[in-house]
Protein backbone atom coordinates (compact mmCIF):
# COMPACT_ATOMS: atom_id res chain seq x y z
CA UNK A 1 0.00 0.00 0.00
CA UNK A 2 2.89 2.36 0.76
CA UNK A 3 4.19 1.87 -2.78
CA UNK A 4 0.73 2.60 -4.23
CA UNK A 5 0.52 5.75 -2.10
CA UNK A 6 3.83 7.09 -3.42
CA UNK A 7 3.00 6.11 -7.01
CA UNK A 8 -0.36 7.92 -6.86
CA UNK A 9 1.25 11.12 -5.56
CA UNK A 10 3.75 11.06 -8.44
CA UNK A 11 1.15 10.15 -11.08
CA UNK A 12 -1.27 12.93 -10.10
CA UNK A 13 1.55 15.41 -9.33
CA UNK A 14 -0.11 16.18 -6.01
CA UNK A 15 2.89 17.94 -4.47
CA UNK A 16 6.68 18.07 -4.40
CA UNK A 17 8.66 16.18 -1.80
CA UNK A 18 9.91 19.43 -0.25
CA UNK A 19 6.38 20.83 0.19
CA UNK A 20 4.96 21.10 3.70
CA UNK A 21 1.52 19.46 3.86
CA UNK A 22 -1.25 20.04 6.38
CA UNK A 23 -3.17 16.82 7.12
CA UNK A 24 -6.86 17.06 8.05
CA UNK A 25 -7.13 14.35 10.72
CA UNK A 26 -10.40 13.48 12.43
CA UNK A 27 -9.00 10.52 14.33
CA UNK A 28 -10.93 8.01 12.26
CA UNK A 29 -9.50 5.06 10.32
CA UNK A 30 -8.94 6.83 6.98
CA UNK A 31 -7.17 9.96 8.24
CA UNK A 32 -5.00 8.08 10.74
CA UNK A 33 -3.82 5.64 8.04
CA UNK A 34 -3.09 8.61 5.77
CA UNK A 35 -1.00 10.14 8.56
CA UNK A 36 0.95 6.90 8.99
CA UNK A 37 1.63 6.74 5.24
CA UNK A 38 2.97 10.30 5.29
CA UNK A 39 5.17 9.40 8.23
CA UNK A 40 6.51 6.21 6.61
CA UNK A 41 7.20 8.14 3.40
CA UNK A 42 9.35 10.66 5.26
CA UNK A 43 7.24 13.62 4.11
CA UNK A 44 6.96 17.00 5.83
CA UNK A 45 3.56 17.41 7.43
CA UNK A 46 1.53 18.84 10.29
CA UNK A 47 -1.82 17.74 11.71
CA UNK A 48 -4.98 19.84 11.93
CA UNK A 49 -8.05 18.69 13.87
CA UNK A 50 -11.53 20.21 13.89
CA UNK A 51 -13.75 19.76 16.94
CA UNK A 52 -17.26 20.52 15.69
CA UNK A 53 -18.81 20.00 19.17
CA UNK A 54 -21.51 17.76 17.69
CA UNK A 55 -21.02 14.60 19.77
CA UNK A 56 -20.32 15.98 23.25
CA UNK A 57 -17.59 14.18 25.18
CA UNK A 58 -16.93 11.88 22.23
CA UNK A 59 -15.79 14.88 20.16
CA UNK A 60 -13.47 15.95 22.98
CA UNK A 61 -11.99 12.44 23.20
CA UNK A 62 -11.34 12.54 19.43
CA UNK A 63 -9.45 15.80 19.91
CA UNK A 64 -7.25 14.35 22.67
CA UNK A 65 -6.54 11.26 20.57
CA UNK A 66 -5.36 13.31 17.57
CA UNK A 67 -3.25 15.53 19.82
CA UNK A 68 -1.45 12.41 21.14
CA UNK A 69 -1.04 11.22 17.55
CA UNK A 70 0.77 14.45 16.64
CA UNK A 71 3.05 14.05 19.67
CA UNK A 72 3.86 10.48 18.68
CA UNK A 73 4.90 11.55 15.19
CA UNK A 74 6.56 14.71 16.58
CA UNK A 75 4.80 17.06 14.14
CA UNK A 76 3.07 20.43 14.63
CA UNK A 77 -0.54 20.20 15.81
CA UNK A 78 -3.37 22.67 15.15
CA UNK A 79 -6.80 22.35 16.73
CA UNK A 80 -9.93 24.47 16.56
CA UNK A 81 -13.38 24.13 18.12
CA UNK A 82 -16.39 25.37 16.17
CA UNK A 83 -19.95 26.37 17.19
CA UNK A 84 -21.20 24.32 14.25
CA UNK A 85 -24.90 24.17 15.15
CA UNK A 86 -25.10 27.92 15.78
CA UNK A 87 -23.33 28.62 12.47
CA UNK A 88 -25.71 26.24 10.69
CA UNK A 89 -28.74 28.00 12.15
CA UNK A 90 -27.47 31.52 11.51
CA UNK A 91 -26.48 30.77 7.91
CA UNK A 92 -29.58 28.72 7.12
CA UNK A 93 -27.57 25.70 5.92
CA UNK A 94 -27.27 22.06 6.97
CA UNK A 95 -24.94 21.03 9.78
CA UNK A 96 -22.83 19.08 7.27
CA UNK A 97 -22.46 22.12 5.03
CA UNK A 98 -21.69 24.32 8.03
CA UNK A 99 -18.91 21.95 9.13
CA UNK A 100 -17.48 21.92 5.62
CA UNK A 101 -17.43 25.73 5.33
CA UNK A 102 -15.91 26.18 8.78
CA UNK A 103 -13.13 23.62 8.38
CA UNK A 104 -11.99 24.67 4.91
CA UNK A 105 -11.94 28.35 5.87
CA UNK A 106 -9.79 27.45 8.89
CA UNK A 107 -7.49 25.22 6.83
CA UNK A 108 -6.92 28.07 4.40
CA UNK A 109 -5.98 30.39 7.28
CA UNK A 110 -3.34 27.89 8.47
CA UNK A 111 -1.91 27.43 4.97
CA UNK A 112 -1.45 31.17 4.58
CA UNK A 113 -0.24 32.00 8.10
CA UNK A 114 2.01 28.97 8.63
CA UNK A 115 3.41 28.45 5.14
CA UNK A 116 1.95 25.03 4.28
CA UNK A 117 1.49 24.25 0.58
CA UNK A 118 -1.60 22.04 0.59
CA UNK A 119 -4.17 20.54 2.93
CA UNK A 120 -4.63 16.78 2.51
CA UNK A 121 -7.91 15.00 3.20
CA UNK A 122 -8.33 11.24 3.48
CA UNK A 123 -11.04 10.70 0.86
CA UNK A 124 -10.65 7.28 -0.79
CA UNK A 125 -12.28 5.20 -3.56
CA UNK A 126 -15.32 4.24 -1.47
CA UNK A 127 -15.94 7.93 -0.75
CA UNK A 128 -15.60 8.47 -4.48
CA UNK A 129 -18.31 5.91 -5.22
CA UNK A 130 -20.58 7.30 -2.48
CA UNK A 131 -20.26 10.82 -3.89
CA UNK A 132 -21.01 9.49 -7.38
CA UNK A 133 -24.31 7.96 -6.24
CA UNK A 134 -25.28 10.95 -4.07
CA UNK A 135 -24.92 13.26 -7.07
CA UNK A 136 -26.63 10.76 -9.36
CA UNK A 137 -29.66 10.63 -7.04
CA UNK A 138 -29.85 14.41 -6.76
CA UNK A 139 -29.45 15.00 -10.48
CA UNK A 140 -26.25 16.44 -11.90
CA UNK A 141 -24.13 17.00 -14.96
CA UNK A 142 -20.85 15.31 -15.75
CA UNK A 143 -19.08 17.58 -13.26
CA UNK A 144 -21.05 15.88 -10.48
CA UNK A 145 -20.42 12.37 -11.77
CA UNK A 146 -16.67 12.72 -12.03
CA UNK A 147 -16.58 12.36 -8.27
CA UNK A 148 -13.90 13.72 -6.00
CA UNK A 149 -10.84 15.15 -7.75
CA UNK A 150 -7.33 14.18 -6.56
CA UNK A 151 -6.29 17.82 -6.59
CA UNK A 152 -8.49 20.88 -6.41
CA UNK A 153 -6.91 24.22 -5.64
CA UNK A 154 -5.09 23.96 -2.33
CA UNK A 155 -6.78 20.64 -1.42
CA UNK A 156 -5.20 17.26 -2.26
CA UNK A 157 -6.60 13.76 -1.73
CA UNK A 158 -3.68 11.29 -1.74
CA UNK A 159 -5.84 8.30 -0.63
CA UNK A 160 -7.96 8.15 -3.80
CA UNK A 161 -5.85 5.26 -5.07
CA UNK A 162 -7.33 2.76 -2.60
CA UNK A 163 -10.56 1.70 -0.90
CA UNK A 164 -11.85 1.08 2.61
CA UNK A 165 -11.11 -2.67 2.63
CA UNK A 166 -7.43 -2.09 1.79
CA UNK A 167 -7.19 0.70 4.36
CA UNK A 168 -8.55 -1.59 7.10
CA UNK A 169 -6.14 -4.32 6.07
CA UNK A 170 -3.20 -1.88 6.26
CA UNK A 171 -4.33 -0.70 9.72
CA UNK A 172 -4.43 -4.27 10.98
CA UNK A 173 -1.03 -5.22 9.61
CA UNK A 174 0.62 -2.04 10.93
CA UNK A 175 -1.19 -2.01 14.30
CA UNK A 176 -2.71 1.41 13.57
CA UNK A 177 -5.18 2.48 16.26
CA UNK A 178 -7.98 4.91 15.49
CA UNK A 179 -11.28 6.33 16.77
CA UNK A 180 -14.71 5.10 15.70
CA UNK A 181 -17.22 7.87 14.92
CA UNK A 182 -20.59 6.75 16.29
CA UNK A 183 -22.43 8.88 13.71
CA UNK A 184 -21.06 6.60 10.96
CA UNK A 185 -23.35 3.84 12.23
CA UNK A 186 -26.48 5.94 11.79
CA UNK A 187 -28.62 5.79 8.64
CA UNK A 188 -29.81 9.34 9.24
CA UNK A 189 -27.57 10.73 6.49
CA UNK A 190 -27.82 9.80 2.80
CA UNK A 191 -24.08 9.10 2.55
CA UNK A 192 -24.30 6.59 5.38
CA UNK A 193 -27.25 4.82 3.78
CA UNK A 194 -25.33 4.49 0.51
CA UNK A 195 -22.23 3.33 2.40
CA UNK A 196 -24.03 0.77 4.57
CA UNK A 197 -26.71 -0.46 2.16
CA UNK A 198 -25.99 0.33 -1.49
CA UNK A 199 -22.23 -0.22 -1.80
CA UNK A 200 -22.20 -3.63 -0.05
CA UNK A 201 -25.00 -4.82 -2.35
CA UNK A 202 -23.10 -3.69 -5.45
CA UNK A 203 -19.96 -5.43 -4.20
CA UNK A 204 -22.03 -8.59 -3.71
CA UNK A 205 -23.35 -8.37 -7.28
CA UNK A 206 -19.90 -7.57 -8.67
CA UNK A 207 -16.92 -8.24 -6.40
CA UNK A 208 -14.82 -6.11 -8.74
CA UNK A 209 -17.18 -3.14 -8.29
CA UNK A 210 -14.55 -0.79 -6.73
CA UNK A 211 -12.28 -1.16 -9.79
CA UNK A 212 -15.24 -0.84 -12.16
CA UNK A 213 -16.51 2.40 -10.63
CA UNK A 214 -12.96 3.77 -10.53
CA UNK A 215 -12.56 3.12 -14.27
CA UNK A 216 -16.00 4.59 -15.06
CA UNK A 217 -15.25 7.78 -13.13
CA UNK A 218 -11.89 8.08 -14.90
CA UNK A 219 -13.63 7.88 -18.30
CA UNK A 220 -16.22 10.47 -17.20
CA UNK A 221 -13.44 12.81 -16.06
CA UNK A 222 -11.67 12.48 -19.42
CA UNK A 223 -14.90 13.06 -21.31
CA UNK A 224 -15.61 16.09 -19.14
CA UNK A 225 -12.27 17.57 -20.18
CA UNK A 226 -13.19 17.06 -23.86
CA UNK A 227 -16.59 18.63 -23.23
CA UNK A 228 -15.10 21.59 -21.37
CA UNK A 229 -12.76 22.31 -24.27
CA UNK A 230 -15.71 22.23 -26.69
CA UNK A 231 -17.79 24.54 -24.50
CA UNK A 232 -14.86 26.97 -24.19
CA UNK A 233 -14.48 27.14 -27.97
CA UNK A 234 -18.19 27.91 -28.33
CA UNK A 235 -18.05 30.45 -25.51
CA UNK A 236 -15.33 32.36 -27.35
CA UNK A 237 -17.30 32.20 -30.60
CA UNK A 238 -20.75 33.34 -29.43
CA UNK A 239 -19.99 35.64 -26.47
CA UNK A 240 -18.13 38.89 -26.11
CA UNK A 241 -17.32 41.14 -23.18
CA UNK A 242 -18.46 44.75 -23.29
CA UNK A 243 -18.84 47.54 -20.79
CA UNK A 244 -22.43 46.56 -20.05
CA UNK A 245 -21.53 42.93 -19.35
CA UNK A 246 -21.22 39.73 -21.32
CA UNK A 247 -23.24 39.54 -24.54
CA UNK A 248 -24.40 36.18 -25.92
CA UNK A 249 -25.40 36.03 -29.59
CA UNK A 250 -29.00 34.73 -29.63
CA UNK A 251 -28.95 33.54 -33.24
CA UNK A 252 -25.72 31.58 -32.66
CA UNK A 253 -27.09 30.08 -29.43
CA UNK A 254 -30.25 28.86 -31.18
CA UNK A 255 -28.16 27.01 -33.76
CA UNK A 256 -26.27 24.94 -31.16
CA UNK A 257 -27.01 21.23 -30.79
CA UNK A 258 -27.84 20.07 -28.19
CA UNK A 259 -29.03 23.57 -27.38
CA UNK A 260 -30.12 22.94 -23.79
CA UNK A 261 -26.85 21.31 -22.75
CA UNK A 262 -24.68 24.03 -24.25
CA UNK A 263 -26.87 26.78 -22.77
CA UNK A 264 -26.60 25.24 -19.30
CA UNK A 265 -22.83 24.84 -19.60
CA UNK A 266 -22.52 28.49 -20.66
CA UNK A 267 -24.79 29.89 -17.95
CA UNK A 268 -24.31 27.60 -14.94
CA UNK A 269 -20.98 29.26 -13.95
CA UNK A 270 -23.05 32.41 -13.31
CA UNK A 271 -25.44 30.66 -10.93
CA UNK A 272 -28.32 29.83 -13.31
CA UNK A 273 -29.90 26.46 -12.62
CA UNK A 274 -31.33 24.09 -15.23
CA UNK A 275 -34.92 25.27 -14.76
CA UNK A 276 -34.06 28.94 -15.33
CA UNK A 277 -31.84 28.03 -18.29
CA UNK A 278 -34.79 26.21 -19.89
CA UNK A 279 -36.96 29.31 -19.36
CA UNK A 280 -34.29 31.47 -20.99
CA UNK A 281 -34.24 29.24 -24.07
CA UNK A 282 -38.03 29.32 -24.27
CA UNK A 283 -37.91 33.14 -24.38
CA UNK A 284 -35.62 33.35 -27.41
CA UNK A 285 -38.46 33.41 -29.93
CA UNK A 286 -40.43 36.08 -28.07
CA UNK A 287 -40.28 39.85 -27.73
CA UNK A 288 -37.22 41.33 -25.98
CA UNK A 289 -37.20 42.63 -22.44
CA UNK A 290 -37.63 39.43 -20.42
CA UNK A 291 -35.33 39.30 -17.39
CA UNK A 292 -33.97 36.26 -15.55
CA UNK A 293 -32.06 36.14 -12.28
CA UNK A 294 -29.53 33.93 -10.55
CA UNK A 295 -28.30 34.68 -7.01
CA UNK A 296 -25.40 36.72 -8.46
CA UNK A 297 -26.34 37.70 -12.01
CA UNK A 298 -29.12 39.08 -14.18
CA UNK A 299 -29.72 38.04 -17.76
CA UNK A 300 -31.78 40.27 -20.08
CA UNK A 301 -33.31 39.09 -23.34
CA UNK A 302 -32.45 41.95 -25.69
CA UNK A 303 -33.12 42.12 -29.45
CA UNK A 304 -30.12 40.18 -30.77
CA UNK A 305 -28.21 39.30 -27.63
CA UNK A 306 -28.63 38.01 -24.10
CA UNK A 307 -27.03 40.54 -21.77
CA UNK A 308 -25.42 38.97 -18.72
CA UNK A 309 -24.33 41.25 -15.89
CA UNK A 310 -23.46 41.09 -12.22
CA UNK A 311 -26.21 42.26 -9.90
CA UNK A 312 -25.15 45.45 -8.20
CA UNK A 313 -25.22 45.06 -4.43
CA UNK A 314 -26.22 48.65 -3.70
CA UNK A 315 -28.64 50.57 -5.89
CA UNK A 316 -30.13 52.65 -3.06
CA UNK A 317 -28.45 55.96 -3.89
CA UNK A 318 -30.22 57.60 -6.81
CA UNK A 319 -29.80 61.41 -6.48
CA UNK A 320 -26.52 63.33 -6.27
CA UNK A 321 -26.32 67.08 -5.68
CA UNK A 322 -23.59 68.68 -7.81
CA UNK A 323 -23.67 72.06 -6.07
CA UNK A 324 -23.32 75.55 -7.50
CA UNK A 325 -20.94 76.16 -10.36
CA UNK A 326 -18.83 78.66 -8.41
CA UNK A 327 -17.58 75.98 -5.97
CA UNK A 328 -17.85 72.95 -8.25
CA UNK A 329 -15.37 72.44 -11.09
CA UNK A 330 -15.09 68.67 -11.09
CA UNK A 331 -16.90 65.68 -9.61
CA UNK A 332 -16.16 61.95 -9.53
CA UNK A 333 -19.38 60.61 -7.99
CA UNK A 334 -21.60 59.17 -9.36
CA UNK A 335 -19.68 59.67 -12.62
CA UNK A 336 -16.65 61.79 -13.50
CA UNK A 337 -17.70 65.20 -14.89
CA UNK A 338 -15.66 68.33 -15.57
CA UNK A 339 -17.38 71.75 -15.57
CA UNK A 340 -16.03 74.81 -17.42
CA UNK A 341 -17.45 78.31 -17.90
CA UNK A 342 -16.71 79.77 -21.33
CA UNK A 343 -17.39 83.30 -22.52
CA UNK A 344 -19.11 82.95 -25.88
CA UNK A 345 -17.57 84.68 -28.87
CA UNK A 346 -17.65 84.31 -32.64
CA UNK A 347 -14.75 81.85 -32.38
CA UNK A 348 -16.55 79.60 -29.88
CA UNK A 349 -16.94 76.11 -31.32
CA UNK A 350 -19.68 73.85 -29.99
CA UNK A 351 -18.38 70.25 -29.76
CA UNK A 352 -20.55 67.56 -31.30
CA UNK A 353 -19.28 64.71 -29.15
CA UNK A 354 -21.95 63.05 -27.04
CA UNK A 355 -19.52 63.12 -24.13
CA UNK A 356 -19.65 66.90 -24.04
CA UNK A 357 -22.63 69.15 -23.35
CA UNK A 358 -22.58 72.88 -24.12
CA UNK A 359 -25.44 74.65 -22.34
CA UNK A 360 -26.63 78.23 -21.93
CA UNK A 361 -25.41 79.08 -18.43
CA UNK A 362 -27.85 81.96 -18.10
CA UNK A 363 -30.83 79.58 -18.26
CA UNK A 364 -29.57 77.19 -15.61
CA UNK A 365 -30.69 77.23 -11.98
CA UNK A 366 -28.31 75.80 -9.37
CA UNK A 367 -27.75 73.50 -7.59
CA UNK A 368 -27.69 70.80 -10.23
CA UNK A 369 -28.81 67.25 -9.52
CA UNK A 370 -27.59 64.03 -11.09
CA UNK A 371 -30.05 61.16 -10.85
CA UNK A 372 -31.38 58.03 -12.54
CA UNK A 373 -34.42 58.31 -14.80
CA UNK A 374 -37.89 57.66 -13.44
CA UNK A 375 -41.21 56.79 -15.14
CA UNK A 376 -42.84 59.96 -16.41
CA UNK A 377 -39.58 61.85 -16.98
CA UNK A 378 -39.53 63.89 -20.18
CA UNK A 379 -37.36 66.46 -21.96
CA UNK A 380 -37.01 68.24 -25.30
CA UNK A 381 -34.29 66.31 -27.19
CA UNK A 382 -31.84 68.58 -28.99
CA UNK A 383 -33.22 69.43 -32.42
CA UNK A 384 -36.85 68.99 -31.35
CA UNK A 385 -39.27 71.67 -30.24
CA UNK A 386 -41.66 69.20 -28.62
CA UNK A 387 -41.44 67.13 -25.49
CA UNK A 388 -40.57 63.44 -25.48
CA UNK A 389 -40.68 60.98 -22.62
CA UNK A 390 -37.33 59.58 -21.57
CA UNK A 391 -38.76 56.07 -21.88
CA UNK A 392 -39.69 56.77 -25.53
CA UNK A 393 -36.26 58.27 -26.17
CA UNK A 394 -34.67 55.08 -24.88
CA UNK A 395 -36.80 52.99 -27.22
CA UNK A 396 -36.05 55.18 -30.25
CA UNK A 397 -32.33 55.08 -29.47
CA UNK A 398 -32.50 51.28 -29.01
CA UNK A 399 -31.24 51.30 -25.42
CA UNK A 400 -30.93 47.88 -23.81
CA UNK A 401 -32.35 47.48 -20.30
CA UNK A 402 -28.89 47.62 -18.66
CA UNK A 403 -28.10 50.80 -20.62
CA UNK A 404 -31.35 52.39 -19.41
CA UNK A 405 -30.55 51.57 -15.81
CA UNK A 406 -26.99 52.87 -16.06
CA UNK A 407 -27.89 56.17 -17.70
CA UNK A 408 -27.68 59.35 -15.61
CA UNK A 409 -29.65 62.57 -16.00
CA UNK A 410 -28.28 66.05 -15.23
CA UNK A 411 -31.13 68.20 -13.92
CA UNK A 412 -31.77 71.83 -13.09
CA UNK A 413 -34.71 71.90 -10.74
CA UNK A 414 -37.43 69.78 -12.37
CA UNK A 415 -35.96 70.15 -15.85
CA UNK A 416 -33.56 67.70 -17.48
CA UNK A 417 -30.53 69.43 -18.98
CA UNK A 418 -28.72 66.43 -20.36
CA UNK A 419 -29.22 62.71 -20.75
CA UNK A 420 -25.56 62.32 -19.92
CA UNK A 421 -23.53 60.91 -22.74
CA UNK A 422 -26.45 61.03 -25.20
CA UNK A 423 -28.55 64.20 -25.76
CA UNK A 424 -28.99 67.68 -24.26
CA UNK A 425 -32.31 69.43 -23.84
CA UNK A 426 -33.11 71.70 -26.78
CA UNK A 427 -34.31 74.49 -24.46
CA UNK A 428 -30.84 74.83 -22.90
CA UNK A 429 -28.87 74.80 -26.13
CA UNK A 430 -26.38 77.56 -26.98
CA UNK A 431 -27.97 80.18 -29.22
CA UNK A 432 -27.00 83.57 -30.67
CA UNK A 433 -28.32 85.17 -27.45
CA UNK A 434 -26.06 83.08 -25.19
CA UNK A 435 -23.28 85.02 -23.45
CA UNK A 436 -21.87 82.38 -21.10
CA UNK A 437 -21.55 78.67 -21.94
CA UNK A 438 -21.44 75.89 -19.36
CA UNK A 439 -19.43 73.11 -20.92
CA UNK A 440 -19.58 69.73 -19.22
CA UNK A 441 -17.32 66.87 -20.19
CA UNK A 442 -18.02 63.28 -19.21
CA UNK A 443 -14.91 61.16 -18.79
CA UNK A 444 -16.75 58.13 -17.40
Amino acid sequence: MLAGFKKFIRKETLFRREDRILLAVSGGLDSVVMTDLFHQSGLKFAIAHCNFKLRGKESDRDERFVMKLAKRYEVPFFVQSFPTKDYSKNMGISVQMAARELRYAWFEEILVSQGYRYVATAHHLDDQAETFFINLLRGTGISGLHGILPKQGSVIRPMLFTGRDEIMKFAGLNHVTYREDSSNRSDKYLRNRIRRQVIPLLKKINPDFPSAIKETIMHLREFEEIGNNSVEEIRKRITRKEKNGILIDIDALRKLTPQGTFAWELLSPFGFNKSVTDDILASLGRNPGKIFFSPTHRLTRDRETLILETIEKDKAIRNYAVGDFISTKKISVPIPLIFRKIKKSKETVIPTSRREASLDLGKIIFPLIIRRWEPGDSFHPFGMERKKKISRFFIDEKFSLPNKEKTWLLCSGEKILWVIGHRIDHRFRVTSHTSLVLRITSSG
